[in-house]
């Protein structure tokens, strides 16, 4: 334990010199009302989109690489004084308050998710049977129907079984499907509340996925939990569950399945699985557990072994191979008829 605290004071990545400083700037009069995002992340695109050496490598607001999966802070405003979170950061709202990395903007076709496996991590568009994958519209639906991403510093451990799902993780950050109003772009890093969670069994893996919604939606005022959901959005959780159950078929798979009979679990429930993912990710960090192919590798963590410095992260994208093809291998937009 005693080995833990110094990386414990860091707030496991929480804003330090150039962000910490860039966070200040926004002043007590931002809070607590809407939230405006700075822009402290920026994104840099390698290769051509819809090809398979396509990346999407993210820096921080001093300009330095960085990883969206370790070096992102789960929490907004997690910002610490004498190692001891200040009192804006302790307060409930706050609490609820999580960065989400968006992955794939709403009515997208195009798979993208955090290269788990890559140095830094950057999104990229995930390949089987060596082709680009993409999920089918299965009517009436258009692509994915939220924004979707992941929460950053979480992790679902694939040695540990969930006692309520009786399955492992997957090996991946925790997803998040966001439900408001707005288009956001991949590589966006947003604050979101969290309202619920869906458990999906995904080919024998606890997959969770967290309902949230931007903090900025002109509706977050009035929905803070999955009834609220159900009250101001009528439709969309069941829409929800249809979409998972059946995104898979048309590959020739059968439909999926959830744990708890598909039921939505409310917040506090939510909260909890964040905090046990958030756990995993520490551990994962710090060599204590098997992290089998996932690259850990990080900037701002630390007293974690897989911490680098800014220069090396620098080399690790120049390292990065980009072919001169520029065709684009986008997938046709056809129509899936279901027999449900």
């Amino acid at each position: 334990m005693r080995a833990l605290l110094p990386l414990l004071r860091t707030g496991w990545g929480w804003p330090t010199g150039a962000l910490a400083a860039a966070l200040r700037l926004q002043g007590p009069c931002s809070r607590p009302g809407p939230r405006r995002a700075m822009a402290v992340y920026r994104t840099e695109e390698h290769g051509q989109p819809h090809s398979r050496d396509y990346r999407l490598f993210f820096k921080n607001v001093a300009g330095h690489y960085i990883s969206p999966f370790h070096d992102i802070p789960l929490n907004v405003d997690s910002t610490e004084e004498n190692g001891i979170p200040t009192k804006k950061a302790r307060n409930a709202e706050y609490e609820n308050l999580f960065n989400m990395v968006v992955e794939v903007p709403r009515w997208t076709n195009a798979k993208m998710e955090i290269a788990t496996k890559e140095p830094l991590n950057p999104i990229k568009q995930d390949v089987k049977d060596g082709k680009l994958r993409y999920v089918a519209n299965i009517f009436p639906h258009k692509g994915y129907i939220w924004n979707y991403g992941a929460l950053p510093q979480t992790w679902e451990d694939p040695h540990q079984k969930d006692k309520g799902t009786d399955c492992c993780g997957d090996n991946d950050p925790i997803d998040v499907c966001e439900i408001g109003s707005k288009i956001f772009s991949r590589g966006e890093v947003i604050h979101v509340k969290i309202l619920g969670i869906l458990a999906l069994i995904d080919e024998g893996e606890t997959d969770w996925k967290l309902i949230a919604i931007n903090v900025n939606d002109p509706e977050a005022s009035k929905i803070h939990d999955i009834d609220d959901v159900k009250k101001y959005k009528p439709g969309y959780l069941e829409a929800t569950l249809d979409w998972f159950r059946h995104y898979k078929v048309p590959e020739g798979k059968p439909e999926n399945k959830f744990a708890f009979n598909g039921e939505f679990k409310n917040k506090a429930f939510a909260l909890e699985v964040i905090k046990s993912t958030h756990e995993c990710w520490k551990a994962l960090l710090m060599k204590k557990c098997d992290r089998g192919t996932i690259n850990c590798t990080n900037v701002q963590i630390r007293d974690s072994p897989f911490r680098c410095t800014e220069e090396e992260a620098r080399s690790l994208v120049e390292l990065v191979p980009t072919s001169l093809n520029k065709e684009s291998n986008e997938e046709e937009q056809v129509w899936h008829f279901l027999d449900k």
